[in-house]
């Protein structure tokens, strides 16, 4: 069954990603008809996100971030099946780093990096900075159930020069690479919630306490790597432009968790300033701390 629903949609998506851009965006309008106004994807869940993040908004003020926040996952959507196609010169020119030299200094420290980012603006092509680098680029994600799939998907973020390896073989992969002397960059996407256990990190997040992910700090300490923060802003329809934020150079030395603290208002800020672009189909705030 998984693969016979392969076979009849990746064609579909094929042709999707041959669409010229002006094409894609006009097919995104009308995806996001469906999605929104007919399927009403999700619409409970990000709805319930917005007002709890985002309290001192008016009720028009926020079905006007959930409006556009459709529209632009559609668009985000439709751009991860064109990045089966894209050239590498039509993706530098729609995602552009302004600070590279902030990561390359970093690379000549001879430590290893963990790149912390959001689900905010485009995270998908953010492995294009892998063009970039002289690091072995992992991007970290969460696998897909159907593995014809889940090989696609591996396949559209490996095109540009990246390995993608899964939540489970990330701890692994960095300490082989760390006792074989393999210099990476590690990007890591912290910002949904995590499986609620015994030791779990609860922090204020939008000014809602919620349980965060700390691995990315947790395995930069352990294995001694710098960190730092990618800051994606949209800037018109298609075009993205990164920022890297240093975190930290010597993690060892900073109190535990204080450089999730840090990620996460960073997150805060990008949100309070567009809060439209931010991935709000998830339930970020479903676990509650008991007393």
């Amino acid at each position: 069954m998984q693969l016979l629903l392969f076979i009849f949609l990746y064609p579909i998506l094929w042709l999707i990603s041959i669409l010229p851009f002006r094409l894609l965006y006009i097919f995104s309008d009308f995806v996001y008809i469906l999605v929104y106004r007919i399927i009403k994807y999700r619409k409970k869940i990000v709805r319930d996100n917005i007002a709890m993040a985002l309290p001192n908004l008016s009720i028009d003020e926020r079905i006007s971030i959930e409006k556009k926040f459709y529209a632009h996952m559609c668009d985000m959507f439709l751009e991860m099946i064109k990045t089966m196609t894209i050239s590498q010169k039509e993706i530098e020119k729609r995602f552009s780093f302004t600070n590279l030299d902030v990561y390359l200094d970093l690379e000549k420290k001879g430590k290893s990096v963990a790149l912390l980012c959001s689900h905010y603006a485009s995270y998908e092509w953010v492995l294009s900075m892998n063009k970039y680098i002289t690091f072995k680029g992992f991007g970290i994600y969460k696998r897909v159930n159907n593995k014809y799939f889940d090989k696609l998907v591996r396949n559209i973020r490996s095109r540009f020069k990246a390995e993608l390896i899964t939540t489970r073989e990330t701890r692994p992969t960095i300490e082989r690479n760390s006792k074989n002397g393999v210099l990476s960059l590690y990007g890591f996407a912290s910002d949904q919630s995590p499986q609620i256990k015994t030791k779990t990190y609860w922090s204020t997040f939008m000014g809602i306490e919620t349980p965060v992910h700390v691995g990315a700090e947790v395995l930069a300490k352990r294995y001694d790597m710098n960190m730092v923060f990618l800051k994606v802003r949209k800037v018109k329809r298609g075009y993205y432009e990164a920022d890297l934020e240093l975190l930290s150079e010597n993690v060892t030395e900073i109190p535990d968790f204080e450089i999730t603290e840090i990620f996460l208002k960073k997150v805060e800020v990008l949100i309070k300033e567009a809060p439209e672009f931010y991935l709000w189909t998830h339930k970020r705030w479903k676990h509650k701390k008991s007393v």
